[in-house]
């Protein structure tokens, strides 16, 4: 039926099947006798074995979802495996989607080969616009493909930065919708921003006539992000909808998901990948949902959203002990941001320190953002970079909830920040009384000159 199973398998059935698949490529004919440049040798026996003797990857030379003749097998695992993807899509709320594949490249390279499929359609088009989200990335995947990123500034809205829909429609007036290729949106993202406001957005490139792209990336695992595509689809206009493997599935990192509700688009796209591709992240991405099962993915999405609820709650107390806040950012599902509002005042480095501790103490993933970073990527400079805006009121951590985080995570997490916090604003506090005896001696001894 193509659908994931509900119950999972154990590992003994889907190394069955999966040796069953490789007997069906040619290069595991008993008989097989390859004349060709490409026939599936391996030389090492640890290889043929990591790849269960699946060598010839998927797709043919000019289209990466074709069909090889000669690997029945591998291209059968390619079928399956999108079908696996697409049915677990749907299980997280875009229920509409009509067609999705998997490619053997993270989320950045599949966005540009979204835009690269949308030049031909476009060819006059040369701007994209991109509401401003500050990872580099997904900004490099629009230069990566030979376009000009128009940076749309958030608006800040209490704690949380939001998408200025008045300044979109506004570039677009004076651009010419003719001239921008796409709107290039984000959903999942690190708090204070919050996922774009992708409903209007889509209406408004409905009503321009403009293709619309989401940065999905880490959004599978939040039923809110996967809600704000399902909406987007439903009132306006999405062309299609990225996301990336080891994120929302916990594979190794190599793979994303290219989905979308116009069939022939995405199929635009994968034609689009020249050459064969990887089987890898198909293989990775397969065998973990056949181990989970329907059933097994559910859990850890409701998981996933109960570790988010007690790290904010927990976060939240910290937070107060130590005079700081939890940012309010409702919209957020899956990042949290406190402010580092008392440490930043008493010493600037005291905020990037902070997260060298953390970083040697083992604590992986929490962002330390100070005030005022500019960072300049492919010759445009970002004022306050990490912070999605120019100039964000205070300095902040982030910390996010992820799918797979365990209840253990977040208790060592919290017990370590705590240490961190304490022992950074005994250092800033020691150290601006250190500046205050100097600057005073000076005083003196300029009074005595």
């Amino acid at each position: 039926q193509g659908k994931c199973p509900e119950d999972g398998w154990d590992e003994s059935t889907i190394e069955l099947f999966l040796h069953e698949l490789a007997i069906m490529d040619s290069n595991n004919f008993l008989s097989n006798c390859g004349v060709g440049e490409r026939e599936g040798r391996v030389a090492s026996g640890l290889v043929a074995r990591r790849h269960y003797r699946l060598i010839h990857g998927i797709g043919r030379s000019g289209d990466i979802s074709a069909v090889q003749p000669k690997a029945a097998g591998s291209s059968l695992l390619n079928k399956l495996t999108n079908s696996v993807v697409m049915d677990i899509i749907k299980l997280a709320g875009v229920r509409t989607v009509t067609n999705c594949f998997v490619v053997p490249m993270a989320t950045g390279m599949s966005l540009t080969l979204c835009f690269l499929t949308l030049r031909h359609k476009r060819p006059k088009a040369k701007y994209i616009i991109w509401p401003r989200i500050d990872q580099k990335s997904c900004f490099k995947s629009m230069i990566t493909a030979g376009f000009e990123p128009v940076v749309i500034e958030n608006l800040l809205e209490g704690d949380e930065l939001r998408t200025d829909m008045e300044a979109v429609e506004a570039k677009i007036k004076a651009l010419g919708a003719e001239n921008i290729l796409c709107v290039h949106s984000t959903t999942s993202c690190f708090a204070p921003r919050v996922p774009d406001r992708l409903e209007e957005l889509a209406v408004v490139c409905a009503n321009y006539d403009i293709p619309h792209i989401v940065n999905n990336a880490y959004g599978v695992q939040s039923s809110k992000c996967m809600h704000l595509i399902q909406q987007g689809a439903r009132v306006g206009r999405i062309d299609a909808f990225v996301q990336s493997l080891d994120k929302n599935f916990m594979v190794p990192v190599g793979g994303a998901v290219i989905a979308g509700f116009n069939e022939s688009f995405i199929q635009e796209i994968s034609k689009m990948y020249p050459g064969r591709a990887s089987a890898s992240p198909s293989l990775d991405v397969l065998i973990t949902l056949l181990s989970l099962g329907a059933s097994g993915y559910k859990q850890l999405l409701k998981e996933r959203k109960e570790m988010f609820s007690y790290l904010s709650s927990e976060l939240k107390k910290l937070a107060d002990n130590h005079n700081e806040r939890l940012l309010d950012t409702p919209h957020n599902p899956i990042s949290l941001a406190m402010s580092l509002k008392n440490l930043d005042e008493n010493n600037d480095a005291a905020v990037t320190q902070l997260g060298s501790m953390l970083f040697t103490r083992q604590v992986s993933g929490a962002r330390v953002v100070p005030c005022g970073t500019v960072q300049t990527v492919n010759n445009y400079t970002f004022k306050g970079f990490m912070s999605h805006t120019n100039d964000y009121p205070c300095a902040y951590l982030n910390a996010a909830s992820a799918i797979g985080i365990k209840k253990q995570d977040v208790d060592v997490f919290l017990k370590r920040l705590d240490k961190c916090l304490k022992t950074s604003r005994k250092e800033a506090k020691q150290e601006k009384g250190v500046n205050e005896i100097n600057n005073s001696n000076t005083g003196t001894e300029q009074l005595e000159d």
